[in-house]
């Protein structure tokens, strides 16, 4: 596919600055006709066309355009893939029925590409290397696939320009040349790249496209004979797309944590809706819920132009989600309400406003907890004490730790009493120490605050029944002479 022409139907080229001259990168139809080439020197194409209409060549806009007509092919079928610079693919097996035949979603997929301004080649093949080549080497003339192939020229073959040119000048001008010829002598002559690429275009090695995303583990659609123009009954179609989705769910104890749905207009534009809760559901008429408050707060509310012609869910994040247990009353039990409410709000005011601390993978404490989406999945949890066992870390941390007075038996034993604010606390019970050192790439920072020094917690109780968590900070005589105390927590 290419741009469509200027107004006045010059001959149109894309070009690149390469050794300080422009050169020709892509041309259209016109230019190609009139004996331009790709590499050419842009000021011979002009003194050969004065009229040449010049665009600088743009390859991440190129490719941000094939990325929007790829989301375009996605109502044909869920395979579809890119080629750049100017390609599609689409695997339409197991498709085709929901357009008629093969030929009628072929036509509707080119009318598609040219309401969006563009010159379109199409081509069906039983490879993707097969399509490719007759999209852009193919005269466009009826007949068996195998004919059509052959007589595509050899700047079919995806082989290296030199090994093309070796091929001319030993002869060769088509593909029909190479087809019967045996494969070991032609690896050996131009390599083995040659003959895998021709058994690619003919079928004989086996050869699938790559979509460029994965199609989601459930999938749900419906496709209306009429355009329907009315949101309202967009949203009860999408109740039963719901119900259906959730059966599914049901079927395999899994739930869903996130739903996209995407509706597509009979003009070609689309629009995009996506809901994600902090736990896997599964039931309809809460995640329709969710949809109604994406939908009200849109800052452009859901136009339905001509109408929609399609509406489709996905559920692309799934995760288990074993059946509740009831109750003796036979009443279900309800799970926790906090879980939906944070789902409405996220859907109101944005995933990212509502967090939660999530550990992080350090052992240093202040460093130990992040804030993560209330939604954010594959997150681990925190390493949970043994049933009656105190907690291994204090709720409340000081940032920074503050600094006290202790007194210990031995510089480098556990502490006996210690003087914090003002007061002082003697110990009647403790535990520890628990060394934690710092990480290596942090012990050369050499900052005030955390001078790379290893630090030996202890879990202490006083005789009010007060449960604090202390340090010393550095080794004695390894790493200091005289090392500071710091309480750095506080147990409930």
């Amino acid at each position: 596919m290419t741009a469509g022409a200027s107004p006045s139907d010059a001959p149109l080229v894309f070009i690149v600055k390469q050794r300080g001259a422009f050169r020709l990168q892509a041309l259209d139809e016109g230019a190609l006709a009139l004996g331009l080439e790709p590499g050419m020197a842009l000021a011979d194409a002009r003194a050969r066309l004065p009229a040449l209409v010049a665009v600088p060549h743009d390859p991440a806009g190129e490719a941000r355009w094939l990325e929007r007509l790829a989301d375009l092919c996605d109502r044909f079928t869920p395979l579809v893939a890119i080629d750049p610079p100017d390609a599609l693919l689409m695997d339409i097996t197991g498709c085709t029925h929901l357009f008629g035949d093969e030929v009628a979603l072929t036509a509707d997929a080119a009318r598609l590409m040219r309401a969006q301004g563009l010159r379109v080649r199409t081509a069906r093949a039983a490879t993707p290397e097969a399509a490719l080549a007759l999209a852009r080497f193919g005269e466009g003339a009826g007949g068996p696939e195998s004919a059509a192939i052959r007589a595509l020229p050899l700047l079919a073959l995806r082989v290296a320009p030199d090994v093309r040119q070796a091929l001319r000048r030993a002869g060769f001008v088509t593909l029909g040349d190479l087809a019967d010829l045996p494969p070991a002598p032609l690896a050996a002559r131009f390599g083995p790249a040659l003959v895998d690429g021709l058994d690619r275009l003919f079928g004989r090695a086996d050869s699938r496209l790559t979509p460029r995303r994965l199609p989601p583990p459930i999938r749900t659609e419906r496709r209306f004979a009429e355009p329907v123009a009315h949101v309202e009954t967009v949203m009860a179609v999408l109740g039963d797309l719901l119900g259906a989705a959730c059966a599914r769910l049901a079927e395999r104890d899994q739930g869903g944590r996130r739903f996209a749905v995407r509706l597509y207009r009979s003009d070609g534009a689309m629009r995009d809706l996506a809901i994600e809760t902090g736990a896997p559901v599964r039931d309809p008429a809460v995640v329709l819920r969710l949809f109604d408050e994406r939908i009200e707060t849109l800052a452009d509310p859901l136009d339905p132009g001509f109408g929609f012609d399609i509406v489709r869910l996905a559920v692309p994040r799934v995760e288990g989600l074993v059946s509740a247990q009831p109750a003796l009353d036979g009443e279900a039990v309800q799970g926790p309400a906090l879980d939906a409410l944070l789902d409405r709000l996220g859907v109101r005011a944005g995933e990212q406003r509502f967090r939660r601390l999530a550990p992080r993978d350090t052992h240093i404490p202040e460093r130990a907890t992040r804030l993560v989406p209330v939604a954010a999945r594959d997150v681990p949890d925190w390493d949970a004490p043994l049933p009656g066992e105190p907690p291994l870390r204090p709720l409340t941390l000081f940032d920074p730790p503050e600094r006290i007075d202790v007194v210990a038996q031995v510089p480098d034993g556990p502490p006996r009493q210690f003087r914090w604010r003002g007061r002082l606390h003697r110990i009647v019970h403790q535990e520890g120490p628990e060394r934690i050192a710092p990480e290596w790439w942090r012990r050369a920072e050499g900052h005030a605050d955390n001078p790379g020094l290893t630090r030996d917690y202890y879990r202490v109780e006083d005789e009010g029944g007060r449960r604090f968590w202390l340090f010393r900070h550095g080794l004695y005589e390894r790493e200091s002479n005289a090392p500071f105390w710091y309480v750095h927590g506080l147990f409930a």
